[in-house]
């Protein structure tokens, strides 16, 4: 009985500490942190939002086993400090979770606590870009990065067609940071950040004065697109004091972050001052889709707030991460794991009798379990879905375009990751293909600043409409292109009415003076010239300037407003006035094959013909006759068919086609000869121009003289610099140099004044003359629209013909042709003489083979008859068969036959 009793106290007792143990893995407090400056937009919104989803959260006793959410909320008054001594409080009291910090600059510290004790931090206010989850695995962005807010400005940007903006922000990590994302979005759509105006912290702020500065600055600058990446109460300010300069009128373009809808959202209506400065700028929120359970969230929040604060996106994404930290909790709990607190070896061993009791810090030991809860979240929030990427990014981010207007702001669209710009919901568009095309991106209207439904154009001339420093070259020669006026600093020419004309055309005025470069006594070098635009001298250079490669990397040209190109020009002679220009068509092999080929084939039908053909015999003299006769005189014969025998009707018949195809050739070649003036040179062009020793002249402070010394090779010795049209023509006709090369626009005009030289050959460059901007400048672009509009309209071409068509000579040029390509070769007839040739060794050998064969046929009884010597025998047979050649065929009939009668008659008769 006594062992019964002891049994019964054992259980007793052990079910006793099993159900203590039991209770204990369910704590009746579950503590998760909240660091936030309550008195601040953000703050206030976040703590009734954190509130209302922790009562949501308890409502449900076994949502969580009998435990207890609970939200400790610490107010860091704005500053880094209390934020620091807040988060180490949360450490000691043993908190599974803290949300926060506000600001990404606290989040970059505080982050390395939250990885020494496995401690996650979730942030939806610290969107900073930088915070990788590589360097802080224990923090947690639980609103989209604000990576993903600069594509959505980005992609407006290049939407819009700016290419320069100007970013306004404050001094801080979140700020910065998302500045320097925002230029590297740029940069891959061919767009920059042209100045960063930095401002001191949003809590430093104490006076207006900074701020006045900076947008001092910027009304001077060129770029009139302005991002404005603050907090709600610098922004405030920026606006108020722009309204005040002026900048908030047309021409101007403002795009706020995602602090100015929070501000619109919470404080509705905005008092009267602020709501006129923002009229026209664009906005952007984080985008919140539709749902039951945010109508019902939005229809209690005033019973929430009391009325004090409206709700914005941060106070849907705070109910939200309370409930992530809960799932996560129940996961946890649900999993049969403890939740413990461990003392840190680290910071036991650092006590060392000091006032600070690190030792306090614990260890969350199933912080990294926690972890995993926590980013593996799969659940449908307030904010839509949320789940996380392996980055840590959340998925399907995306924002609402926001307009402010008069009577308060409308969406004019979308941005998604997924799809771009669209005035579709982005959820709409997810079950489709991403289309990222330009064709598939659309906003609605805009209302811009000052009223205006035209899209700036997001740039100005800077320092308020300062006249635009034009560089002009003052030219030693050419001065039909440009020029000084009697000595004065006014210039005319082809260049300055193009450049006047194209900046007529342009929608806004343009206020620009013109700068000679140069001193007038020699051409300026044009490298240098154009240099001057990168260096500031000028704002833009106008002349005869050759777009090459070498000045493309570091200004932007226009669209050429003429064609241009590296020629070679030589003194030339006449070769059209003589007697035998008749001659010119053929080259002299081309003369002596033909006529070789006339005497072959007159030779070829007298031997077929020898035999059967009287005209074919007689005296040698006769028979040479017939010969050239028959040669000359083809296509005569060739309709005397009876004439002449089958084969050589056929040898007649290719001939004839032989000699009408290179009839033909050589009248057209005539024609051609006879009708373009053929100059004669021995510079044929710049091949042979590279293989010459002759000396060549250039231009001073042409291209010229840097693409024959780089891309052609040819000795720096060999070159002489000229500077005018008088010095190209005395240095060509004393022989100073062989040939000139330079741009064709350049070589047609000498060639109006200057006779006796033409273009040899083709032009060995192709380029064009424009108008050079600073890169990246969009003047350039709006230059060459205008000046494809002169080209289209034909007023590029009279202000052409007004300073360049002018002749005192006879244009060789425009007449040129060169011998050698009007010529009929050899090598494009070989073909028609090689089946010529075939047809007369064809002929010959079928012919040659059939009298061969009579020959031995009828000779033979004869050799029977006489036995000679063999040596004799060789001679008589080649006597005999020369004999039988020439003897006519119808003689060898006959004296055959006569022998075969002969032969009968001797014939013995026979007896009866």
């Amino acid at each position: 009985m006594v062992w019964v009793l002891v049994l019964l106290s054992f259980i007793v007792l052990c079910g006793d500490g099993i159900i203590s143990e039991g209770a204990a893995s369910r704590p009746r407090y579950v503590d998760v942190g909240a660091i936030f400056s309550l008195g601040t937009l953000h703050g206030e919104v976040t703590n009734i939002a954190m509130k209302a989803a922790e009562e949501d959260v308890n409502s449900d006793p076994s949502f969580l086993g009998g435990s207890k959410l609970r939200i400790m909320t610490y107010d860091a008054k704005r500053n880094g400090f209390l934020t620091i001594m807040g988060a180490l409080q949360f450490m000691e009291t043993d908190a599974v979770a803290i949300i926060g910090p506000q600001t990404s600059i606290m989040a970059h510290v505080l982050s390395h606590l939250a990885n020494e004790l496995s401690v996650p931090m979730l942030s939806f206010t610290a969107l900073d870009p930088s915070l990788s989850a590589l360097q802080f695995p224990f923090f947690v962005q639980t609103a989209p990065s604000d990576l993903f807010l600069m594509r959505a400005i980005a992609e407006m940007i290049s939407y819009y067609g700016w290419s320069e903006v100007v970013a306004l922000y404050n001094d801080d990590d979140n700020s910065r940071n998302g500045i320097t994302a925002l230029g590297d979005e740029l940069e891959g759509r061919r767009c920059k950040i042209s100045y960063k105006a930095v401002l001191p912290l949003d809590v430093v702020i104490t006076s207006p004065r900074e701020i006045i500065d900076e947008l001092v600055k910027i009304q001077g600058m060129e770029s009139r697109v302005i991002i404005v990446n603050t907090f709600p109460r610098t922004g405030r300010l920026i606006f108020e004091e722009a309204q005040k300069l002026g900048m908030m009128e047309k021409g101007y373009v403002w795009i706020a972050t995602t602090w100015l809808t929070s501000l619109l959202d919470s404080v509705n209506p905005l008092p009267s001052k602020n709501a006129e400065s923002l009229r026209g700028v664009l906005t952007l929120r984080i985008h919140t889709p539709n749902s039951r359970k945010k109508k019902d969230f939005v229809a209690r929040w005033n019973k929430l707030s009391n009325g004090t604060v409206g709700l914005n996106v941060y106070g849907l994404y705070a109910y939200d991460t309370v409930w992530i930290i809960a799932r996560a909790v129940k996961t946890l709990l649900d999993s049969g794991a403890n939740i413990s607190f461990s003392s840190d070896p680290k910071l036991t061993s650092m006590t060392g009798g000091g006032s600070l009791n690190l030792g306090a810090l614990s260890i969350f030991d199933q912080g990294s379990q926690f972890l995993d809860y926590i980013v593996n979240t799969n659940m449908t929030g307030l904010t839509g879905q949320i789940h996380f990427l392996p980055d840590r990014s959340m998925i399907q981010p995306s924002y609402d375009i926001i307009n402010v207007v008069d009577d308060g702001f409308r969406q004019i669209g979308y941005w998604s990751n997924h799809s771009g710009l669209s005035i579709l919901p982005p959820e709409s568009l997810y079950n489709k293909p991403s289309n990222r095309s330009s064709s598939n991106q659309h906003l609605n209207n805009v209302t811009w600043p000052g009223g205006t439904s035209v899209t700036p154009r997001g740039w100005v001339f800077p320092n308020n409409g300062r006249r635009l420093r034009i560089g002009v070259p003052d030219r030693a020669s050419f001065k039909e292109f440009v020029s000084r006026v009697d000595g004065n600093n006014k210039v005319q020419g082809y260049a300055i009415d193009v450049f006047e004309a194209a900046v007529k055309l342009i929608s806004y005025p343009v206020p620009h003076e013109f700068v000679l470069f140069g001193d007038g006594l020699k051409n300026p070098n044009f490298n240098e010239f154009v240099n001057n635009v990168t260096t500031g001298v000028f704002d833009a250079v106008v002349g005869d300037i050759a777009i090459v490669t070498k000045r493309t990397r570091i200004v932007d040209f226009t669209q050429p407003y003429i064609e241009s190109g590296l020629v070679v020009v030589a003194p030339v002679t006449k070769l059209n006035d003589t007697p035998w220009a008749f001659l010119r068509p053929f080259t002299p092999p081309m003369w002596a094959v033909t006529a070789a080929f006339f005497l072959i084939v007159g030779s070829v039908i007298w031997i077929l013909e020898h035999r059967i053909n009287d005209e074919f015999r007689g005296p040698p003299r006769k028979q040479i006759v017939t010969i050239l006769w028959f040669s000359f005189s083809t296509m005569f014969f060739a309709h005397r068919e009876n004439t002449v025998s089958t084969l050589g009707r056929a040898v007649l018949l290719i001939w004839l086609f032989v000699v009408l195809i290179i009839t033909s050739s050589y009248t057209a070649s005539l024609t051609s000869i006879l009708t373009v003036q053929q100059l004669n040179s021995p510079i044929r062009g710049v091949d042979t121009l590279i293989s010459s020793s002759g000396r060549v002249g250039f231009q001073v402070g042409s291209y010229a003289e840097n693409y024959m010394i780089d891309e052609l090779n040819i000795a720096r010795s060999r070159l002489v610099p000229l500077g005018s049209p008088k010095e190209y023509a005395a240095a060509l006709q004393n022989g100073t140099v062989a040939a000139i090369v330079d741009e064709r626009p350049y070589i047609d005009l000498f060639l109006s004044e200057f006779c006796g030289f033409a273009i040899r050959g083709q032009e060995f460059t192709r380029s064009g003359w424009g108008f050079a901007f600073p890169r990246d400048s969009p003047l350039a672009i709006d230059m060459s629209t205008a000046i494809l509009g002169l080209s289209e309209t034909g007023q590029l071409q009279k202000i052409h013909d007004k300073w360049l068509s002018r002749s005192n000579c006879s244009n060789l040029n425009g007449a040129e042709s060169d011998e050698d390509s009007e010529q009929l070769k050899l090598r494009s007839f070989w073909g028609l003489f090689l089946v010529c040739g075939i047809a007369c060794f064809i002929a010959l050998f079928i012919y040659f083979f059939r009298i061969v064969r009579d020959f031995w046929r009828h000779s033979k009884p004869e050799e029977e008859a006489t036995v000679p010597s063999p040596e004799s025998s060789r001679s008589k047979t080649l006597q005999r068969f020369l004999a039988y050649f020439d003897e006519k065929e119808e003689e060898t009939k006959r004296r055959l036959k006569r022998k075969r009668n002969d032969d009968l008659s001797l014939r013995p008769s026979r007896p009866v």
